[in-house]
């Protein structure tokens, strides 16, 4: 039970010891241009309601009624860590001392899309930083990057649908998708390029930042820009050449820009995560070369991870 927060003494036991409080974030210098910072958490690994409400205690008030309003307990757990996650991943790039994950402000742009609204001051500029999250019941997702907007989508590779994957892609995806996935014979194996192809199209229109309204699935398609073959297997050769993904656009698509790159990637060995980001003009002449991923498993404010390079985070396509 999330409870008591205002007057509760937190405390929280880590590995048998009992902490009256917890330790400082570590900080971590900002993304280069042409870096990803990923960050995650495990909703089961994270235990303890003493350390739920020191989550709490970081949130604002419109957060904490948000967290409150859910009646199941996953529910409500699974919004505050998202909330948490965001907080705290963000409050590690600061070179400020004052800003901390609770006096970390957010806006929405007009399409609905959060950023942080930074508290400037005289003597200090703020990163131009762009963030997005993305949740299931079993893992949470915090992409970074620096002077370029990103989206942001994980799915349970085994994810399950109502209806069946061709009734959901006719409906959802492009006349050429919808043919790559009638081509697959193998059920399952049509299964896992529906949840990949969903997680690079919901990614790219959250990069887009204008809402599901504002770029429609079917206004564009997702593909492999090489020609061997349209479906995004799992693949230990992470070269830009054999992993391009390109976004192709169809009618009405006046509001779609070319310039992102993609990455898909398996996490944690359950889930497939796609990032989406847009190319810093800065950097133009630069874009060929491959993007490069930073990534940590974390239980904000107890211990975190580099996972980078390692069998929890496995290519499967695209770094271009």
């Amino acid at each position: 039970m999330l409870c008591g927060i205002s007057r509760m003494r937190i405390q929280c036991c880590i590995d048998g010891k009992l902490f009256s409080s917890l330790p400082p974030l570590t900080n971590i210098s900002l993304p280069s241009p042409k870096e990803i910072h990923l960050w995650y958490v495990i909703p089961n690994e994270v235990k303890g309601e003493s350390l739920m409400n020191k989550y709490m205690e970081i949130l604002s008030p419109c957060e904490i009624e948000k967290v409150l309003s859910f009646q199941r307990d996953e529910l409500r757990k699974s919004a505050l860590l998202a909330r948490a996650l965001v907080r705290t991943t963000i409050a590690r790039y600061q070179i400020n001392s004052s800003v901390k994950p609770k006096t970390i402000k957010f806006r929405n742009n007009i399409h609905g899309k959060p950023e942080v609204d930074w508290l400037c001051s005289y003597n200090w500029e703020p990163p131009s930083l762009h963030f997005n999250i993305s949740h299931t019941s079993s893992l949470i997702a915090c992409g970074v990057t620096v002077n370029s907007p990103i989206g942001v989508d994980v799915e349970e590779k085994e994810r399950t649908t109502k209806h069946s994957i061709l009734t959901l892609a006719r409906r959802y995806f492009s006349k050429y998708e919808l043919e790559v996935l009638t081509a697959i014979e193998d059920p399952y194996i049509q299964q896992q390029e529906f949840v990949k192809l969903w997680t690079l199209k919901e990614a790219y229109v959250k990069a887009l930042g204008k809402g599901f309204s504002g770029a429609p699935f079917k206004t564009f398609t997702i593909r492999r820009g090489s020609a061997v073959g349209e479906q995004f297997y799992l693949s230990q050769n992470s070269s830009a050449e054999a992993c391009d993904i390109i976004v192709d656009y169809l009618d009405n698509t006046e509001n779609l820009t070319s310039n992102w790159q993609f990455m898909l990637l398996e996490l944690a060995s359950s889930h497939y995560i796609a990032i989406c980001r847009e190319n810093d003009v800065k950097t133009k002449g630069d874009w060929n070369n491959p993007m490069k991923l930073t990534a940590w498993k974390t239980i904000p404010l107890v211990e975190d991870r580099c996972v980078s390079e390692t069998d929890e985070v496995l290519t499967v396509c695209g770094l271009r």
